[in-house]
């Protein structure tokens, strides 16, 4: 049996399904809300009277709200949804720990995004150096995502193949760094067990460029792992799935796993650049971000190269569109990350718009789309239904999703690198030829595109709400020239 396309259900095992539907459905409702979110708090900043005046609706409480719900709520969703799923048809078995233990670990996950999204706009959020209530989400959330790996890692000793698919190899990597990341970069040491006062990690180990450090060891690999190895894992199942085709290279899949894996960990210094750090760090970081773009783009490459002799499928199949768009930002992403590691580059990109765009390319680009593409491919299967409602409607929410992305990136490169120059062309005297206020002057167009892109991308995910509703309730809708790959009952 090919290890791209292993059967569903060769064993007769009785998977939980129930745990993934519950997972979509949230991962759904989470991704509207932060979408929203987030065009709110771009139109905040090109008309900052939307702040309202009120201090639980400026953009300094909201921003993390909106940050939070899309990586964690929606990205967050996503991930235990397919990583479930896909360990199970995988290993042939239903999940370790049974359907009590997974609906903990939903309705505990759930909990810590509602408290962690009270806490930013209530403003009962931690720093470095001083920590408030916060704590006791962070302690809630490691229990929880310790349980997540029980029961993942749990699944993947009771298989009953041989292999294990290198999908769940980017899973596990991702569950696993995730823990230790989290459980080091928030260690804290409440003063009193009920109060909101508590000692950082800072007080325990040092402060100043260690705790910098240590912060962007745990902010770039909370992308590397969450945010690219997690989504690596969808991508390594649903594009051979949906465009039934094995992976174009199993063993280059692997050497993707091990290269990105090896690489990502010591790639933090570069968010670094011109700071005390020493230079040394500096300079190491960048090296290792350089070295990452060619391990990225050979998964980039495979990913693509899974479609030979099946490209004419994106001409009638909007869900693999999704599913390859997303791989295309992929490989766009990890190239600029690269070069914005690069010190001459970072002098100019550092602190702009430049930046926001580079991150939204991949997290709107990448992480998103693949989402999607997932999430329209399990929705008709979880539920047992022929197909989608309508295909067409996938196509309408592709294309305005494509186009808010486009507004919204090219905005801020065009912003970022402005900022970048403004910032230090001097005049004939070595004086700045520009105060910081005209800088912020000048963005202002830029960021009402900004905003109008994320209002598309938004718009977007309420088709697809629309889409999942009527596919649940069993509706088709009758369209000329949509073929869908693959029925339900085919899974």
């Amino acid at each position: 049996m090919n290890q791209a396309t292993t059967a569903n259900g060769a064993s007769g095992a009785a998977y939980n399904e129930d745990i993934v539907r519950k997972f979509i459905l949230a991962a759904t409702f989470w991704g509207v809300i932060g979408f929203f979110a987030g065009t709110f708090i771009a139109f905040q900043l090109a008309f900052p009277a939307l702040n309202l005046g009120l201090e639980w609706t400026t953009f300094g409480r909201l921003r993390p709200v909106h940050t939070s719900a899309v990586v964690f709520a929606f990205g967050g969703s996503v991930l235990f949804a397919t990583s479930f799923y896909v360990v199970q048809r995988t290993c042939h078995v239903t999940l370790f720990g049974g359907k009590w233990l997974a609906n903990c670990i939903f309705w505990g996950y759930q909990a810590f995004i509602v408290m962690a999204a009270a806490g930013y706009v209530l403003g009962i959020t931690q720093s470095k150096e001083y920590a408030e209530p916060e704590w006791y989400a962070d302690l809630w959330l490691a229990v929880i995502w310790v349980a997540y790996l029980v029961v993942f890692m749990g699944t993947l000793m009771t298989r009953r193949v041989s292999h294990i698919y290198v999908a769940n190899w980017f899973f596990l990597a991702f569950i696993i760094t995730v823990a230790m990341l989290h459980i080091v970069n928030n260690l804290t040491i409440p003063v009193i067990l009920f109060g909101g006062e508590s000692f950082s990690k800072s007080y325990i180990w040092a402060s100043g460029v260690q705790d910098a450090m240590t912060q962007w060891w745990y902010g770039h690999n909370a992308v590397g792992f969450f945010l690219t190895a997690g989504f690596l894992g969808l991508m390594y199942y649903f594009v051979p799935k949906q465009a039934e085709r094995p992976v174009y290279s199993y063993r280059l899949s692997i050497i993707h796993f091990w290269a990105l894996v090896f690489l990502y960990i010591w790639a933090g210094p570069h968010h670094l650049h011109y700071t005390s750090l020493p230079d040394w760090t500096q300079t190491l970081g960048m090296t290792f971000s350089i070295m990452l773009w060619m391990p990225s783009w050979g998964g980039m490459i495979n990913g693509l190269m899974t479609l030979s002799g099946a490209w004419d499928k994106l001409r009638t199949d909007p869900v693999l569109r999704f599913l390859i768009a997303s791989i295309a930002f992929y490989g766009m992403s990890t190239f600029e990350g690269p070069a914005m590691a690069i010190k001459a580059v970072n002098g100019l990109s550092h602190y702009t718009d430049w930046t926001i765009g580079h991150v939204h390319s991949g997290a709107l680009g990448w992480v998103a789309f693949v989402s999607f593409g997932s999430m329209y491919y399990l929705v008709p299967r979880l539920w047992g239904r022929a197909r989608l409602y309508s295909l067409r409607l996938v196509t309408y929410h592709f294309w305005i999703a494509t186009i808010g992305i486009v507004l919204y990136i090219t905005s801020m490169w065009i912003s970022g690198i402005m900022q970048g120059l403004m910032w230090r062309a001097y005049d004939d005297l070595g004086f700045l030829q520009y105060s910081f206020i005209e800088s912020v002057e000048a963005m202002h167009p830029y960021y009402v595109i900004r905003a109008c892109g994320g209002a598309l991308f938004a718009t977007g995910s309420l088709i697809m709400v629309w889409n999942f509703i009527k596919t649940i309730k069993g509706d088709i809708r009758e369209e000329d020239g949509y073929v869908a790959p693959q029925s339900a009952a085919a899974e």
